[in-house]
């Protein structure tokens, strides 16, 4: 997982607005990613402006358990993994449903 900055490609009007468009949509990133992992907004935006991890690049390249570490996923696994976690929250939801608690 690659985490970087928003950029844009081409012809970019240098005016306020467009800094302040361009900071709201990286606001809206950072709340998205941090109110569906575990990770701090800080944490995540500090990854997010180093410098010097990525050839000529700024951002940072986080893998499998770095990622965990970090709070962004929950766990290092395959398919099958994703599938038996899947299944397990759907027999929980339904049993939840039906007022059967564990």
């Amino acid at each position: 997982m690659t985490i970087h900055p928003i950029r844009l490609t081409g012809l970019v009007i240098g005016v306020p607005q467009t800094f302040e468009y361009l900071d709201k949509m990286q606001d809206r990133v950072v709340s998205f990613v941090t109110k569906h992992s575990k990770i701090k907004a800080e944490t995540f935006k500090d990854l997010m402006f180093a410098k010097g991890n990525l050839t000529r690049d700024i951002g940072t390249n986080v893998i499998g358990t770095d990622a965990v570490e970090y709070g962004l996923i929950n766990e290092v696994g395959g398919i099958g993994q994703a599938m038996e976690k899947l299944n397990e929250l759907i027999e929980l939801e339904r049993k939840n449903e039906e007022g059967i608690v564990q």
